[in-house]
C-alpha cells in the first residue's frame, strides 16, 4: 500500500492552534496586520490538511516547524512559545495570579435564549465554563469585556435559526470559532482593537450552528464609562 503523503494527512485542533499561535506571534513582531490576521486565522479553520496550512505561512519565516505533523499522539511535541506570545494549548497552566473574584450581585448566566425576542448579557456579569446560546428568529448578544470567567476555559455553544448571536471580547481574551453556517454565517469578524495576551488571558471557544442566520465573534476596546 502506497505512503500517504504526509501533507494529505488531516489536522486536528491541536494544530490550528498551533498555526494560530503562530500567525498571533507573526501579528505581535508587526509581519501581519489586523486584516491580514484576520483572513490568515479565518483560513486556518478552514484548512483540512497538513497541505492546506502550508500557504496561510509560506512567507514568515520559521514556518516549517508549524505544518507538519507532530511526534506524539496529542501534536503538542515541540511546540515552542514564539517570542512575544504564549500559545494557547491545553490543558493550560494555572495562572501566575489568584482569579478574579466576582462582585457582589453580579448574575451568573449558563445560557441565554432568544426567540422572538432579543436578550442582551452586557456589563459586569459571570459566565459558566459552559454557555448556550440560542437565537431563533431573534437576537442575542454576549458582551464579555466585563465578564467574570468562572474557568479560564469557556465553551459557547451558539445556535442561531434565522436569527443573530454576537459575541464581543476584548483585547486580552483568545477565542476559537469552530462553528458552522448553513445557508448563513458562523465568524469571527474584523477585530476593531489589537489583541494583547498575557498569562492569565480566558480562552473561549465558540461552536455550535449558524442555520440562515449569524453568529459572530468581535473584539473591540473596553466599554466607555458615562
Amino acid at each position: 500500500m502506497e505512503e500517504l503523503d504526509p501533507r494529505q494527512m488531516r489536522i486536528g485542533d491541536v494544530d490550528r492552534r498551533r498555526l494560530a499561535d503562530f500567525l498571533r506571534a507573526a501579528s505581535t513582531q508587526g509581519r501581519l496586520d489586523a486584516e491580514e490576521l484576520d483572513e490568515r486565522l479565518a483560513a486556518t479553520t478552514e484548512a483540512k490538511t497538513y497541505g492546506d496550512l502550508v500557504p496561510i505561512v509560506i512567507d514568515l519565516p520559521g514556518y516549517a516547524g508549524v505544518v507538519e505533523p507532530s511526534d506524539d499522539d496529542t501534536g503538542a511535541a515541540g511546540l515552542e512559545r514564539y517570542e512575544g506570545y504564549a500559545p494557547d494549548v491545553h490543558p493550560r497552566p494555572e495562572p501566575s495570579t489568584k482569579a478574579a473574584s466576582v462582585p457582589t450581585g453580579a448574575p451568573r448566566y449558563g445560557s441565554s435564549v432568544a426567540i422572538l425576542s432579543g436578550v442582551d448579557r452586557s456589563g459586569v456579569w459571570e459566565i459558566a465554563p459552559s454557555h448556550t446560546a440560542v437565537s431563533v428568529m431573534g437576537g442575542s448578544k454576549l458582551d464579555l469585556r466585563e465578564a467574570v470567567f468562572a474557568s479560564r476555559e469557556t465553551v459557547i455553544h451558539a445556535f442561531a435559526l434565522i436569527g443573530s448571536a454576537e459575541i464581543v471580547v476584548n483585547e486580552r481574551t483568545q477565542v476559537l470559532v469552530e462553528g458552522i453556517g448553513i445557508m448563513g454565517s458562523f465568524r469571527e469578524g474584523r477585530s476593531k482593537v489589537a489583541p494583547v495576551y498575557d498569562a492569565d488571558s480566558p480562552l473561549v471557544r465558540v461552536k455550535g450552528l449558524a442555520v440562515w442566520g449569524d453568529v459572530s465573534v468581535t473584539r473591540k476596546a473596553p466599554r466607555k464609562r458615562r
